[in-house]
């Protein structure tokens, strides 16, 4: 429920405060004083899009807050808990327009977007008018309605999951058939790559191996002459020879001087096993020398294969055993590919049987919901004076989509008769009005959590017309909250609580006000809107007798 509204420095408004209450609340006023602006300012806290310049002339900002009160299980919570806000039974709105064009909101003192608030709204705010720009008179909404209306939002959300199934599926075998296609297409080129790569057999590091192999090979024969001359003279005639011919001499000359040689013969002796090493090494060097040209011829051989098939396929040398393995695995799944397209093609099957069992039960509960929306429109037309008029929900079959496969659409035929047609084609003003005003009861039956705001509604009617639709209005209020702006003295009687709008200059600023009114200023207010400027005593009596009824 709206509590208050808290308005500062918007359009022609300076300063207001406007208490709400539960039940039926009317705002009158003279066409101009600003009973619309103050819809317009709900609309700015809400998050709406409305109006590009708010802030009054000569403020630096204009300010709404707007209180409301929520229920244990309102739907507002959910929306709180989802944008990660406390969610408390008071409930605070503001918002702020700077005059650069600036816009600020929060809740309950947490900063929020725009889009939070619109959120917000649709769980606390439900606003309608002749010019119904909340969806009654769009066709597009009908179907959404019409949901609404039957609590068919599981039903939807099973037909939009099973959609949503269905076109993953649809999607998964459409790859599978391309990527098939494309295999085919180089089905051929696959295995001559793959019997290239089996018969050269590449390996890994193969290729720098066989490199510096080939350049062993070239360089030995410059090399191994020198090499022969150093085991030459590491060996016995050189190096090993000399070492051990100086170790006997000194062992000989040992005995007679007691330890004195015993450090330069351990030396000896180390460079001796050094010597052996080393002489070791170079024959092991001098062996892989050894070769014949046609081993050169081999490796060098192998050496081209390999870079030219590196060349050929675009990848190093050593990514080409892996590149043999991703052809193996092509031809693989070329291989497997038809049994994996029949699972595919049956898994789209099953999506599809599912879609349409969802998509059929959910058409089967729209028409249930349109002829149950039919009947309690038929309900409702009656007291609002249209006994011969007759509503229609047409549930037409469409393109099958997400949401199913119907169209929906609201139709009137307001004289027995007559074809039936969209609301905003066949209705007169006043008889949309109190259409709309049928439709609104139906479809928010059992939404005591809304405050719902009806602009005008009664606007082209009156007399018993007029006092039908504020009793309508009124008995819409048990339970709930209502606000109706209006220029009917019938609706304005039926209110619980009564507000008048009133535009005054001060300094040749125009300023909108808005007063609660005692019973007595009641009875002067809508003796005002019986009887014009001039309010007469029989003006007076016709009200008090309106607020009697």
């Amino acid at each position: 429920m709206l509590r208050s509204l808290d308005i500062r420095d918007i359009l022609i408004i300076d300063r207001l405060e406007l208490t709400l209450c539960p039940g039926l609340n009317v705002l009158t006023g003279e066409t101009g004083a600003g009973k619309t602006i103050l819809l317009d300012a709900l609309g700015f806290v809400l998050g709406w899009r409305g109006r590009a310049e708010l802030v009054r002339k000569g403020a630096e900002q204009g300010e709404v807050i707007a209180e409301f009160e929520l229920s244990r299980d309102h739907a507002a919570r959910e929306v709180l808990k989802e944008a990660g806000l406390p969610a408390e039974d008071e409930l605070i709105l503001r918002r702020v327009n700077a005059r650069d064009g600036r816009k600020t909101s929060w809740v309950n003192d947490r900063r929020v977007s725009g889009e939070v608030l619109r959120q917000l709204s649709d769980a606390l705010v439900e606003v309608h008018g002749q010019n119904d720009d909340r969806g009654l008179l769009n066709p597009g909404v009908h179907r959404r309605l019409l949901d609404a209306f039957g609590g068919l939002e599981i039903k939807v959300a099973r037909c939009r999951t099973t959609w949503s199934c269905l076109k993953v599926a649809e999607s998964v075998l459409a790859e599978t058939e391309a990527r098939l296609a494309a295999l085919r297409d180089e089905e051929g080129f696959l295995r001559h790559a793959v019997d290239e790569m089996d018969r050269l057999a590449p390996e890994a590091g193969e290729d720098v191996a066989l490199d510096a192999r080939r350049r062993l090979m070239r360089a030995s024969g410059q090399i191994r002459e020198d090499v022969v001359r150093a085991r030459t003279a590491l060996g016995p005639d050189g190096a090993e020879g000399m070492i051990g011919d100086a170790s006997r001499w000194l062992e000989g000359a040992a005995e007679s001087v007691e330890g004195v040689l015993d450090d330069p013969m351990a030396a000896l002796s180390r460079a001796l096993d050094e010597v052996g090493n080393a002489e070791q090494g170079v024959s092991r060097i001098l062996e892989a020398l050894e070769f014949d040209a046609a081993e050169l011829e081999r490796v060098e051989e192998r050496l081209f294969d390999i870079r030219a098939m590196s060349r050929k396929h675009a990848v190093p040398p050593d990514d080409l055993p892996g590149l043999a393995d991703e052809f193996r695995a092509k031809l693989a799944a070329l291989g497997d590919g038809a049994s994996g397209l029949a699972e595919r093609k049956q898994a789209v099957d099953e999506a599809r049987k599912a879609c349409d069992a969802a998509a059929s039960e959910l058409g089967k509960a729209r028409a249930t919901a349109a002829k149950k929306l039919d009947a309690a429109m038929s309900r409702e037309l009656p007291p609002l004076k249209m006994e011969r008029a007759r509503f229609s929900t047409q549930v037409t079959r469409a393109e099958p989509g997400p949401e199913g496969g119907e169209r929906v659409e609201f139709t009137i035929a307001t004289n027995p008769g007559m074809p039936a047609g969209p609301l905003n084609r066949i209705a007169s003003g006043g008889e949309l009005s109190r259409f709309l005003l049928a439709l609104k009861v139906c479809l928010t039956a059992g939404a005591d959590d809304l405050t719902m705001i009806f602009d005008e509604i009664d606007r082209g009617v009156g007399g018993a017309t007029a006092d039908a639709v504020g009793r309508r209005l009124e008995a819409l209020a048990r339970g709930s909250q209502v606000l109706v702006v209006t220029h009917s003295p019938q609706v304005a009687a039926r209110a619980g609580h009564h507000c008048q709008v009133e535009k005054s200059v001060e300094d040749d600023v125009t300023l909108s006000r808005v007063t609660p009114l005692s019973a007595d200023e009641r009875v002067d207010e809508i003796a005002r809107m019986l009887s014009g400027d001039t309010v007469t005593d029989e003006a007076k009596a016709a009200a008090r007798a309106l607020l009697a009824a």
